[in-house]
């Protein structure tokens, strides 16, 4: 504990100064605490002295604080957890209840789709004999060297079905190649035929060009669309546009519904984008 005196004075001043005095020291080396503040009173009654308690020495180093180590907290920390924390419940588990499965009522099930009917196969036509004529020959020269620049092999056979028409038959295998997507590829080629035989003079042919059945099979295609087209024509009473379609096969639509009352087909635009309309006839409907 540091040593120190009392002093008094007048003021505060005068009492340090003394105890400075007393001391030796300098201020800066002692410490000051005012017991009692000097009193002027009334006129000289009721005056006290100032004093002052100076502390001089060397001062004592405070004793460092003691921390409480982390290890204690840590410790005691999960216990208080552990004992803060709710005992887990056991529940008890039920036994599912099986639901009732609802019963089916066949009555409601929509019907299973009707299989289409099956369409009849193409009826292949008698053309007779195969025909070798000079007609027949510069069909078969044309077609072969076609082919082979398309890099196709296939047999070519003639027929003469009537006088002026030439039915011409391809059989070999990739066959799907020269028809072409609804038959274009091989419209092309029967084009190309038909210009070649018949820039050679001798009588103008036409020349019908088929290669496995596709001819009969678009035929009959053709004229089923053309029914199921017509009825729907008859039912709402609009006119209905079809796709593109060559001359033959619009042929093949304009037949098919000549005799259907109610209907009427004519062909409207321009080739190769010419297309049959089918229209509601009120004069011919019953």
């Amino acid at each position: 504990m540091r040593e120190f005196i009392d002093v008094t004075g007048k003021t505060e001043d005068e009492a340090v100064s003394k105890a400075l005095a007393q001391l030796g020291l300098d201020r800066d080396d002692v410490s000051v605490e005012i017991l009692e503040r000097a009193k002027s009173g009334f006129l000289g009654i009721g005056s006290s002295p100032a004093r002052v308690r100076v502390y001089h020495g060397p001062e004592e180093e405070p004793a460092p604080a003691v921390k409480e180590e982390p290890a204690a907290k840590a410790e005691l920390r999960p216990e208080a957890k552990a004992e803060s924390r709710p005992e887990p419940k056991q529940e008890l588990r039920q036994p599912r209840r099986e639901k009732p499965r609802r019963q089916e009522h066949r009555e409601d099930r929509p019907a299973a789709p009707k299989a289409e009917e099956p369409r009849p196969a193409p009826v292949l036509q008698d053309l007779g004999d195969e025909v070798d004529d000079e007609k027949a020959q510069a069909i078969r020269t044309f077609l072969t060297g076609l082919l082979e620049h398309m890099e196709c092999s296939a047999n070519i056979r003639v027929y003469q079905p009537e006088k002026g028409r030439y039915k011409v038959i391809l059989e070999g295998k990739q066959m799907g190649a020269l028809i072409g997507r609804r038959g274009e590829t091989l419209d092309a080629i029967q084009q190309l035929t038909s210009y070649s035989v018949n820039r050679s003079g001798g009588g103008r042919v036409r020349v019908q060009l088929d290669a496995e059945g596709y001819r009969d099979k678009r035929e009959q295609s053709l004229q089923h669309l053309a029914k199921k087209v017509a009825g729907k024509v008859v039912k709402y009473r609009r006119s209905v546009t079809l796709e593109p379609m060559n001359a033959y096969e619009r042929h093949v639509i304009h037949t098919a519904l000549q005799d259907v009352p109610g209907v009427t087909t004519y062909s409207t635009g321009t080739e190769p984008n010419r297309r049959v309309i089918v229209a509601y006839d009120r004069a011919t409907a019953r």
